[in-house]
């Protein structure tokens, strides 16, 4: 479902900033401050500002830039680089940029999304005019925390956000397996709390406070977070898989995003926009979709090829004006390979590539994917298909796994034009590309878990994209070779824990720390990684 962005003063910005929200009253909170207190403030608009937050951070975009695209997209052979400080691309060790989701030396999620939504939860409990709200709440804070454990494994969870009313001021890391059952808990008891006949949430920038919706949603978060434990713990994941059959996402129009603002108001930018479009650096020209992601596409003779890749996009590295001759034609797309530098040296050089000719003829996202007004994807009706379609084919439920891995193809097709009309790929061209690759029992998982790989790689959600091939270890990809690496060559598991924590939370950091099977590296798992 669209949902416009308002635009945001400066002064709602500072709002926003201090996890305080911000209303069309402002003015007069800030002219009297008797009128701003826990009783009389709305605590929808903390809602508004957590759900923006998890969309991207506002100092910078320093989290997607850094986690989702320096790191997770070039781990997982999304996207590929030339840049030298992208070092996720050659399994290469910044500590400042493996910190920046978490915090320290940049905002991060715990500053911008878990203390405010947090503090909703707080503020919402037991009131009877914020019930929906109370169990949204719970359902956010649950969608931000599970990727913040995705990515660095026990953190602090129980106490997280809570200083205010605790005290606490260095809060335990919880483990993750205790962090899982209570997400799957809190998951379960708010998404059957919400209730269509009392409030409708107007801080709700996903669907406008329709619940139903929301109801949807939350069945699909409890899928994904039951599907991440396969492995881990299978019976859990079976036995909360069952729960949901027939209550998830039921089409594209349930796909929950946020649409920014064209405007490009720092809490309201688009934040996979700003980096790609080059606002920090040369990522406009530099940063293009990996040979293996093209390669995918292309052999399988994708319809999403020509939508969502473009060649000749940027024509010189100095500038920011996108090429209106750009070239969509499936035949004309190239991958660049991963491991590659601009060092002259010919086995790591980009121009000793086989591929190479030019560096525009590499494919780029295509100029509907990146534009500044466009959505940020977070949760979709194909991902719960896909899902559904891995449990039938491990556990006989929810009916036919080729059914879910049909319907989650043409949706992970179609959905595109939600980032723009001209995106759209028709159903006819999905049905013709079924037809072509039928769903097949024996590969049935490789053949899911690649689907749902490409999916997110196109939602631009490398998070979910590297989270999933962790847990399922599909599709096979080859790691780059490159000298001193951090891993040995391996793809790295995990984000190591902020250096920062060393001395803010000295004691819980060191026992995390310790705990880390394979150490807190790169190269350590977490719990649910078996």
């Amino acid at each position: 479902m669209k949902n416009i962005l308002p635009k945001f003063s400066a002064a709602m910005l500072a709002a926003l900033l201090l996890a305080s929200g911000c209303t069309k009253d402002f003015d007069e909170i800030n002219t009297n401050p008797s009128t701003y207190t826990q009783s009389s403030f709305d605590a929808n608009f903390l809602l508004t500002t957590s759900q923006l937050a998890y969309t991207g951070s506002s100092d910078f975009a320093y989290d997607t830039w850094r986690a989702n695209l320096i790191y997770s997209a070039t781990l997982i052979q999304g996207f590929s680089t030339v840049v030298g400080y992208w070092a996720g691309d050659k399994y290469l060790l910044n500590e400042a940029f493996t910190s920046a989701y978490w915090g320290g030396t940049t905002v991060g999620a715990y500053v911008e999304q878990v203390k405010p939504i947090t503090e909703m939860v707080q503020l919402t409990q037991g009131k009877a005019q914020y019930k929906n709200l109370h169990q949204i709440g719970r359902i956010m804070r649950a969608l931000i925390m599970a990727r913040i454990t995705d990515l660095y494994g026990d953190v602090p969870y129980s106490e997280a956000g809570k200083g205010y009313y605790t005290g606490i001021i260095r809060p335990k890391y919880d483990k993750q397996q205790d962090i899982y059952n209570d997400l799957l808990k809190e998951v379960e008891e708010a998404t059957a709390a919400l209730d269509p006949s009392a409030d409708i949430p107007t801080g709700d920038v996903f669907y406008k406070g329709n619940i139903t919706q929301w109801q949807r949603l939350g069945n699909t978060l409890l899928l994904r977070l039951a599907m991440r434990l396969t492995k881990a713990d299978p019976a859990k994941a079976q036995a909360y898989a069952t729960k949901v059959v027939g209550k998830t996402l039921q089409s594209n129009a349930d796909n929950a995003y946020v649409v920014h603002d064209v405007a490009g108001a720092r809490v309201t930018q688009n934040r996979n926009s700003q980096v790609l479009l080059g606002d920090g650096g040369q990522e406009n020209y530099y940063v293009k979709w990996s040979q293996t992601f093209i390669d995918f596409l292309k052999t399988n003779n994708d319809p999403r090829l020509s939508k969502v890749a473009v060649t000749q996009l940027y024509l010189t590295d100095v500038s920011k004006t996108q090429n209106p001759g750009a070239i969509s034609t499936p035949a004309a797309q190239k991958g660049m390979p991963n491991g590659k530098d601009l060092s002259g040296r010919p086995a790591y050089d980009v121009s000793g590539a086989a591929n190479y000719t030019t560096m525009p003829a590499y494919s780029s996202p295509s100029p509907g994917m990146i534009k500044r007004n466009g959505p940020t994807f977070v949760l979709t009706y194909a991902e719960s298909e896909l899902l559904l379609a891995e449990a039938a084919q491990r556990w006989g439920i929810g009916g036919s796994a080729a059914q879910h891995y049909n319907a989650g193809v043409t949706a992970a097709m179609t959905y595109l034009s939600q980032y723009d009309p001209a995106m759209a790929v028709a159903e006819t061209d999905a049905s013709a590309y079924l037809t072509a690759h039928p769903y097949t029992a024996g590969t049935g998982l490789e053949q899911i878990n690649t689907q749902y790989w490409a999916l997110t790689n196109t939602m631009l959600d490398f998070y979910e994209s590297w989270a999933n091939w962790r847990r399922s270890g599909f599709p096979v990809l080859t790691p780059v070779v490159y000298p001193n690496n951090a891993t040995n060559g391996q793809i790295p598991r995990r984000f190591p824990y902020p250096t920062s924590e060393i001395t803010s939370n000295p004691d819980n950091y060191k026992a995390a720390r310790d705990a880390v099977p394979g150490g807190d590296f790169l190269t350590g798992r977490v719990w649910w990684d078996k």
